[in-house]
């Protein structure tokens, strides 16, 4: 149900609490909960982009690909060097069987980072592409 009034019972101090147990609850493998926890902290605060990649990565986590690649997708338009923002998403259309896009998006991710997990899912080696 829709709160009209503006006062929702949660605070800022709250939000930070439901971060850091949506963060705990995704270490225990439990995406969902840590979705639900999310939501209302990026309703009251959309701009949070650690919010929205931590909701990115529980989505991946729940097999849930088109909100992961959505939620990926808007952390890149705030953060084009975030490398692990691109390594994610690459991984999301991986699993989605888009290998164009996923190549990108690996390569991005290894020219921002030269951490060696994403150097090796680049495959600068192979084809040309």
């Amino acid at each position: 149900m829709p709160e009209t009034s503006g006062w929702t019972g949660r605070t800022p101090e709250t939000h930070v609490i439901d971060f850091r147990a949506a963060e705990r609850l995704l270490a225990a493998r439990d995406p969902r909960g840590a979705v639900k926890l999310l939501d209302p902290v990026i309703a009251a605060h959309p701009e949070n982009t650690a919010a929205r990649l931590l909701r990115a990565r529980a989505f991946f986590a729940a097999a849930q690909l088109r909100p992961a690649e959505l939620e990926f997708t808007i952390v890149l338009e705030r953060e084009p060097d975030n490398a692990f923002a691109h390594y994610a998403l690459a991984r999301t259309y991986e699993r989605q069987r888009r290998p164009e896009q996923a190549t990108r998006h690996f390569r991005l991710a290894a020219a921002l980072d030269p951490n060696p997990r994403y150097l090796e899912a680049a495959r600068f080696d192979d084809s040309q592409s």
